[in-house]
């Protein structure tokens, strides 16, 4: 399997948003109310919203080809993009998704090398990110991969309040 990691451009927007949220709702239309589900995919995959994120400098996605079949992506954030912690030492790992056809075969565990390669290389003494707390799978992908629980902070999927744990991986010892 050979996979390729490109970085989004605004030309991207449409083909961004469909992967966003068919991703999105595989993973967590149905622990969610339908009418706080809706509200969120309105708010979060959001025409203008994904637009205005594309030209941010702080922020980038990638798309993960296996050869030309678009498979999954990834979202980094700096700076003031980032939604909590806003450190220039840190980035944030917002969103890494695989099409749920192609989970399984270790693509996830790629595309966290590959955004671990891209904080070190913009020389970020740590990676972090945010996880449902009732998300044990991704949980246990995040140890794996050497993250560890630094704290929580609320999410809301619509008007339901939701806890994510906040996870960190440090690049420098």
């Amino acid at each position: 399997m050979r996979l390729i990691l490109r970085q989004c451009k605004l030309s991207d927007l449409e083909i961004l948003i469909d992967i966003s949220k068919t991703t999105f709702i595989n993973a967590f239309e149905k622990e969610n109310s339908p009418k706080d589900f809706k509200a969120y995919l309105d708010f979060a995959f959001e025409r203008k919203k994904i637009s205005s994120e594309l030209e941010n400098p702080n922020t980038a996605f990638y798309f993960v080809y296996e050869d030309v079949n678009l498979i999954g992506y990834l979202k980094l954030n700096e700076k003031d993009a980032q939604t909590d912690i806003n450190s220039e030492h840190g980035i944030e790992l917002e969103r890494i998704y695989v099409l749920q056809q192609y989970q399984g075969q270790q693509i996830g565990q790629w595309m966290m090398n590959e955004a671990k390669k891209l904080a070190y290389f913009k020389k970020k003494n740590f990676l972090w990110l945010g996880v449902w707390e009732n998300n044990l799978k991704a949980i246990r992908f995040y140890e794996k991969h050497g993250f560890s629980k630094f704290g929580t902070h609320p999410y809301y999927i619509g008007k339901d309040k939701q806890t994510d744990w906040l996870m960190r991986f440090n690049l420098k010892e």
